[in-house]
């Protein structure tokens, strides 16, 4: 049995371009190995052994998304019922202030970019929540209270 994968059309995109990038990186690695195999002795040749680690990096990850691209459900743009499902930009108002947040699938995920999992806390607390409502989420510091003011 495979897992699949929910993306947005954006994150299939995002995807596509890191596998081909790290495709072509393919050519470099190999003429570092070449090189550091020319320098003779290959037990303690550090340049070797980081090429290898660097390969064998990379070659992880192209199989990674390859996986991921295989078995992914694109999810649909999202639904306009007033409540927050994946792929919605949810606005909420806090004692500090707003926040704004993007709910994506756990592969998609990127709090710095405010890209954040619905199996997240945030995430499960805002699913299926409309304009108004107030949520409490449970976060390592604590509760926190917030009102959702927009749904995109």
């Amino acid at each position: 049995m495979h897992k699949e994968y929910r993306l947005t059309k954006e994150g299939v995109a995002e995807l596509e371009k890191e596998h081909a990038e790290l495709v072509g990186r393919r050519g470099e690695i190999a003429e570092k190995l070449k090189t550091a195999r020319d320098m003779g002795d290959l037990r303690e040749n550090a340049e070797y052994h980081n090429a290898r680690d660097e390969q064998a990096s990379l070659e992880a990850r192209v199989s990674e998304i390859e996986n991921i691209l295989r078995n992914v459900e694109i999810m649909a743009a999202p639904k306009s019922n007033g409540k927050v499902h994946l792929g919605n930009t949810v606005v909420l108002k806090g004692a500090k202030g707003e926040q704004s947040y993007t709910l994506v699938g756990s592969v998609e995920a990127n709090p710095l970019e405010s890209k954040i999992s619905d199996q997240s806390p945030i995430g499960q607390a805002l699913l299926g929540k409309a304009v108004g409502e107030e949520v409490v989420i449970t976060l390592p510091a604590g509760q926190m209270a917030y009102k959702i003011k927009t749904i995109k």
